[in-house]
């Protein structure tokens, strides 16, 4: 009787999906479509982003928006750390949630890492310094929004004040082109999909919806 009960109140872990993709690709506008499809499904869900608003991730705000300058080795460094307690602090760390069945959504994970950074060191630097994150917990599925870079400036230009150190096009075309060799270099450890994101909101929802489905129990 008492194996029955405990097997009755066991807790299934929940999902952890990695939303990435260059500024200005759409990804907040998609993780809200997404966690209101999953809620339909009475699945309970968590929104989280990188940079996190912890300590760490203020640091990093205030270097992304220039009112700090740093190495690029130390600004690195700074997500791998924020990443880190993202995952592992106790008040809202992901591993917690997804242990308590709560399903993760995150805008960026350490693909933006990859991407982002590599752009002014050696990759393979930028993924050992994250493996620690990749032992910890990889995402169920990454979804990629990929967004001609003109489109996105364009984006960026009508709903933000400021433009970000990341965020100029000649970067953010740099930055596309570390995305899919990451993408090459990691798609045996990695569940990857890349989806269009130039489309209307809705279609561009229900692509999502039909590649990362697949991955989910629903």
């Amino acid at each position: 009787m008492w194996g029955d009960l405990s097997i009755m109140n066991e807790i299934s872990r929940g999902e952890f999906i990695a939303f990435e993709g260059i500024d200005g690709s759409g990804k907040s506008t998609q993780i809200r479509n997404l966690l209101n499809r999953l809620n339909d499904y009475g699945i309970r869900c968590y929104e989280t982003k990188e940079p996190t608003d912890s300590p760490i991730g203020s640091l990093i705000h205030q270097i992304m928006t220039g009112r700090i300058s740093a190495d690029n080795r130390v600004i690195a460094s700074l997500f791998v750390a924020d990443r880190v307690d993202h995952l592992l602090n106790k008040t809202d760390g992901i591993c917690q949630k997804i242990d308590n069945g709560i399903t993760v959504i995150t805008d960026r994970y350490y693909f933006s890492s990859y991407a982002y950074h590599s752009v002014d060191m050696e990759m393979d630097w930028v993924i050992q310094a994250n493996s620690i994150s990749a032992d910890i917990l990889r995402p169920t599925v990454t979804v990629f929004l990929d967004v001609p870079v003109k489109k996105a400036l364009e984006r960026i230009e009508r709903e933000r004040f400021h433009v970000e150190l990341f965020e100029k096009e000649e970067r953010l075309r740099k930055v596309r082109d570390k995305y899919f060799e990451a993408f090459e270099k990691l798609k045996s450890e990695e569940n990857i999909v890349i989806v269009d994101s130039s489309g209307s909101i809705e279609e561009v929802f229900e692509n999502i919806w039909n590649s990362i489905s697949q991955f989910l129990i629903l």
